[in-house]
């Protein structure tokens, strides 16, 4: 399965943050559940103020518990579930 273009984008404008030294890490809530986050922001400046633009939080403990990679064998790309 492709990477999406938003996705792509997304990523090449994190990376030039990064590079550029504009990236920063924020303390922010969840909008569903109000608990604490720790996200990754690029940030910028508007009209003298900064602006800080969200891209993904950080992985609460083990990120290799959290996120499951796709599935070679699968020709779709789908992940795989903890089940199969």
């Amino acid at each position: 399965m492709a990477i999406p273009d938003y996705a792509r984008t997304n990523f090449n404008t994190l990376l030039r943050a990064a590079s550029d030294g504009n990236l920063a890490p924020m303390e922010c809530l969840d909008a569903a559940t109000h608990e604490p986050r720790y996200v990754l922001c690029a940030v910028g400046r508007s009209d003298g103020e900064f602006v800080f633009t969200p891209f993904g939080h950080l992985a609460d403990g083990n990120p290799y518990d959290t996120y499951l990679p796709p599935y070679p064998e699968d020709p779709t790309g789908s992940i795989v579930s903890p089940a199969t």
